[in-house]
């Protein structure tokens, strides 16, 4: 009996020795946990948050690509690669855009026949428009190359082309159908070029952390960049990112003002930015955060405004041109930034005045402007936790 007595307690203290082993195994690798959680919170506190947002259209995802070839090690061949499918699908969607705008011109114009196509150049464009129609596309040809050559280069697509504010037209066309031999060749890689004019639609949400390379390669601030759906039916999207946002950016193309949304082509596209600014601004969990605003598409905003008067888009009907080239130019481009300083302003209480707000000029195609630009909103927002720090 005794020695069962002590075999069992020998059984007792085996089996509390290894509980005490397990536990204190547990409390360790609870311990680490805690540990990590602890060093990714305070990693993330150094991480500041930057929303970028925008109507659709606006150049919102460029700057995101541009920051990605700025600030990270950019596209590799198989990312370049990627994009050959989508720049394919940009050169069809433009030529059906294109060809199916040039016959409802025909139908609705009085001047119809500088709409029609020629003959010779019928069947083609039925062919290519059907293509474009797809949900998947053919790999561009040397065949199929011609054939859109032969379309763009029709007069009464370049007269379409002409109206393309009309039709939804992408600011790639021109772009593209003037390398369509190059992307056509059998062994194409995009190139960043290529994938900077690419068009895709944003979906959901996406992010990349960067810091800006100042004049020692480093500038001490490390940046979380999130870009979303600019559509109306994305925006539902943004409002789980809105907490603990450091900066918005918030892209305006200001090239816009004569043209509709792809969305509801009864809507200006500026108009629509505005709303869209104002409703951004008025946000509760904004209060202190920092507004960027970039009024981006400059390059295109310079050419089409000597053609294309200002005063059509309803938001700048007081416009009064007072010169011609790049003074007007200048002059209607303060005028734009005056009307959204003052919006911002008047959607501004006074326990707001001390939020940092900039608006920055933009082309989102421009890399050394893109990188110049985020150098100094770098700066501005170094400056202000500076600030609030009392370091300054």
């Amino acid at each position: 009996m005794l020695d069962t007595a002590v075999h069992n307690m020998g059984l007792l203290c085996s089996r509390h020795k290894r509980g005490n082993q397990a536990t204190t195994e547990e409390n360790d690798r609870a311990a680490e946990i805690e540990r990590r959680i602890e060093q990714e919170t305070k990693a993330e506190k150094h991480i500041q948050k930057l929303l970028l947002l925008g109507a659709g259209e606006s150049g919102k995802s460029t700057i995101f690509k541009q920051i990605k070839l700025l600030f990270q090690t950019g596209f590799d061949e198989r990312e370049l690669q990627s994009y050959t499918s989508v720049i394919h699908a940009n050169v069809y969607q433009t030529i059906k855009t294109l060809h199916d705008g040039a016959k409802e011109l025909a139908l609705s114009e009085a001047d119809s026949s500088k709409y029609e196509l020629s003959a010779d150049n019928k069947e083609i464009g039925e062919k290519l428009s059907e293509i474009g129609g797809r949900l998947d596309y053919p790999r561009l040809t040397e065949e199929l190359v011609q054939d859109i050559l032969k379309i763009w280069r029709d007069p009464a697509i370049q007269e379409t082309y002409a109206r393309g504010n009309e039709l939804q037209v992408p600011d790639c066309a021109d772009y593209f159908m003037e390398n369509l031999q190059r992307l056509s060749e059998a062994n194409y890689i995009p190139t960043k070029e290529d994938v900077l004019h690419a068009r895709v639609r944003t979906t959901g949400v996406v992010e990349i952390q960067f810091s800006p390379v100042g004049e020692n390669k480093k500038s001490g601030e490390v940046y979380r960049l999130y870009d979303v759906g600019g559509q109306r039916n994305e925006r539902r999207k943004w409002i789980h990112l809105f907490d603990g946002v450091s900066a918005v950016i918030f892209c305006a193309a200001i090239s816009e003002y004569d043209q509709t949304l792809f969305e509801d082509e009864n809507k200006n596209r500026i108009l629509e930015t505005k709303e869209l600014f104002e409703w951004v601004l008025k946000q509760k969990c904004f209060e202190k955060t920092s507004f960027m605003l970039f009024l981006n598409k400059f390059d295109i905003f310079e050419k089409k405004v000597s053609k294309v008067p200002l005063n059509v888009c309803e938001w700048f009907k007081d416009y009064q041109p007072v010169s011609t080239g790049k003074q007007e130019v200048e002059h209607a481009y303060e005028f734009v930034k005056k009307k959204f300083e003052e919006l911002y302003y008047q959607n501004v209480t006074c326990d707001h005045q001390d939020r940092v707000f900039k608006i920055y000029r933009t082309t989102a195609l421009d890399q050394k402007l893109v990188k110049k630009t985020f150098k100094l909103v770098d700066e501005t927002l170094r400056r202000r936790n500076l600030f609030e720090a009392g370091l300054l």
